[in-house]
């Protein structure tokens, strides 16, 4: 746990402090094209003579910024639509299933590919893409919290005093939602990072010449066995950043869930 968080940590500093540092990701030096790692280059230089460590650091930008929206705007559309659909039940809650359904139907990275091609690319397509895939796991999550809830003795009072369905959702249901809630954001910032780099892979997120650690593994590849260094950087960030993110959200799962709590 204490790994994780130094590599959480590590990645929102460098990402926080990225206007400060003295780099330059889209400078071309000609005469170290595909160069090895060395004191003027901690991590060498890709295909254009670019430093790689500059254009690691750029990618940890755009891979944050892209999980931070992600995240929160598929959290700012489920979370609603859970809580509406489990505790108003009804016509309202059939179509908020059935449309779950359709979405779950087709694997996420597979439907975002398809929203991102025809948004077109982009790092903004990209973050719209993966809301609009991001939301249902979180209106899911929310819904069946709500259901077994919506009739326990706090609700059923404050409903009998007249209670607004507004005030008893914000109030009553979504504090006791809060603990699971958390722990799908902390997974989802997983997914997006992956799902960014993938897009990214495939030409449909960060364009040229930003940097983007997918479109950094895709460009590298071609030079793998002449500077595996250009390929080596960005997939042991991306591992490391997406492992770091996993082990947290497990951590915080095991320290959210009262059943696992000793006296």
């Amino acid at each position: 746990m204490r790994i994780a968080l130094v590599i959480l940590g590590l990645w929102v500093i460098a990402c926080l402090g990225y206007p400060l540092w003295p780099i330059d990701p889209d400078e071309v030096r000609l005469d170290s094209m595909l160069a090895a790692p060395g004191p003027h280059a901690w991590l060498g230089y890709d295909d254009l003579g670019r430093g790689v460590w500059d254009r690691l650091l750029a990618g940890a930008v755009v891979s944050l910024q892209v999980a931070l929206v992600a995240v929160t705007g598929s959290a700012l559309i489920g979370i609603p639509v859970g809580l509406v659909s489990g505790y108003v039940g009804g016509a309202a809650d059939h179509l908020v299933v059935r449309v779950i359904d359709v979405v779950l139907a087709f694997p996420g990275l597979l439907l975002a590919i398809a929203l991102a091609g025809m948004l077109g690319p982009g790092v903004g397509n990209v973050m719209i893409a993966l809301v609009a895939v991001g939301w249902v796991g979180f209106a899911r999550l929310t819904r069946a919290q709500v259901l077994s809830l919506r009739e326990r003795d706090h609700v059923l009072a404050a409903r009998v005093l007249g209670t607004g369905t507004w005030r008893i959702l914000v109030q009553h249901l979504l504090p006791l939602c809060a603990a699971p809630l958390i722990v799908e954001a902390t997974f989802g910032i997983a997914v997006a990072v992956l799902s960014e780099a993938g897009l990214s892979y495939l030409g449909l997120g960060v364009q040229p010449p930003a940097a983007s650690w997918g479109s950094m593994i895709r460009d590298g590849s071609r030079y793998l066995l002449v500077a595996p260094h250009y390929v080596l950087a960005p997939g042991v960030a991306l591992c490391l950043v997406v492992l770091a993110v996993n082990l947290a959200g497990d951590a915080l799962r095991d320290r959210l869930d009262v059943t696992l709590w000793r006296d």
